[in-house]
């Protein structure tokens, strides 16, 4: 498992929070995606209700199945206390869950325009209770540091217009994904559009 050493960071009060990478072939590192996730969709923010019983039992198998899936944990300091362990992040054996307090869903993408690769942060979920404590800056510091190790061009991210994490996004330096760099041309901004199909 990779680890994201935080000791040096304040998280509201908490000396450290680890952000490791998930294993999804353990069922606790997979529980604990499925709480943060379903956390995620059933605020305003996400969807505005649970994950359905069908995605609950789809997603993790799904995502075992996607090779360029990267996705990162933030471990509650207080379960690695009882744990005795800095890497795993269990509460005492490894078949009980872990705590996790947020998860960031990335996907390997590719540039085309650089002809490198990227890491497109598809969620970034921090549960309610811990919203506000620097739990997003350290997933996106990490998702950064894998990107700069791989030699990858850049991070996307997409977010609602009206969702309050966009001041933490700008604050850590993503902004408008823009065109037009050739000297004297306006930059053209990009728009992020879905189709739903269900």
């Amino acid at each position: 498992m990779t680890l994201f050493d935080t000791r040096d960071r304040e998280v509201a009060g908490h000396p450290q929070i680890l952000i490791r990478r998930a294993d999804l072939g353990r069922p606790a590192d997979a529980d604990a995606l499925l709480l943060v996730i379903d956390a995620y969709a059933r605020d305003p923010m996400g969807d505005g209700r649970p994950l359905t019983a069908e995605t609950r039992a789809c997603l993790i198998p799904a995502l075992r199945q996607v090779p360029n899936a990267i996705i990162f944990l933030a471990v509650e300091p207080t379960v690695l206390a009882r744990s005795g362990s800095s890497m795993s992040g269990p509460c005492g054996d490894p078949d009980t869950s872990v705590r996790a307090v947020g998860a960031a869903v990335c996907f390997v993408g590719f540039s085309t325009f650089r002809a490198r690769g990227l890491i497109n942060v598809h969620d970034l979920a921090v549960v309610p209770s811990w919203r506000g404590r620097g739990v997003g800056t350290l997933l996106l510091a990490a998702v950064e540091a894998l990107a700069r190790k791989r030699g990858y061009c850049k991070v996307n991210l997409e977010v609602r217009r009206d969702n309050p994490a966009r001041q933490l996004y700008r604050r850590l330096g993503f902004g408008a994904a823009v065109s037009g760099a050739q000297a004297g041309s306006e930059p053209v901004q990009y728009l992020f559009l879905e189709k739903r199909l269900d």
